[in-house]
């Protein structure tokens, strides 16, 4: 499978299993998953058919590590639009967590702090760098630090992905550090 094909499956994957699965006429249990035998022949009944090792391929090599398999069920593991309970149980963050995002939209955090707009939750990166992959999909990157440990000694809650990402309902301005002069 080449790299384009991969990307273009895993876009498709992601659109249906985080917010549309409705299109393909899904219906993702409670926990997000829907049997993969089930996506294999909605996505061939709607012109875009995946094979089961494609499919293997693109949950395998994904560097973001977006999907999980189990029992021939296959879910998302984070970023839904649509009503799902990922089953992620409270964790303590460790003291900083990151999130990047583009100068555009900072006076807004500096006001509102970190929403989950359209998702359930705001996503957090354990690493810079990985935050400064996130901001790079939109243009130019800034990542923000984020106190996670003192907002989660405040009561607020926080839970651990599958693949790493950390998640919150939202962040107060005042628990982030924005870089470098307003």
């Amino acid at each position: 499978m080449d790299d384009r094909r991969t990307v273009k499956v895993s876009k498709y994957l992601s659109k249906h299993l985080r917010h549309r699965p409705e299109r393909l006429g899904l219906t993702l249990d409670p926990g997000g998953w829907v049997e993969v035998d089930t996506l294999l022949a909605a996505t061939a009944a709607h012109g875009f058919p995946i094979d089961r090792a494609e499919l293997d391929h693109v949950v395998a090599v994904n560097d973001k590590r977006r999907f999980s398999v189990e029992d021939d069920r296959i879910r998302a593991n984070q970023g839904h639009t649509v009503t799902v309970d990922l089953g992620l149980a409270p964790e303590t963050p460790p003291a900083y967590l990151y999130h990047g995002t583009v100068a555009a939209h900072l006076s807004a955090i500096r006001v509102e702090g970190l929403r989950p707009m359209a998702r359930h939750d705001v996503h957090l990166s354990p690493d810079r760098e990985t935050a400064t992959r996130v901001g790079a999909r939109r243009g130019r990157p800034v990542v923000l630090t984020v106190r996670a440990g003192d907002l989660h000694r405040t009561g607020h809650e926080f839970r651990v992905s599958a693949n790493g990402v950390w998640l919150t309902r939202s962040v107060p301005p005042a628990y982030v550090n924005f870089p470098g002069p307003r």
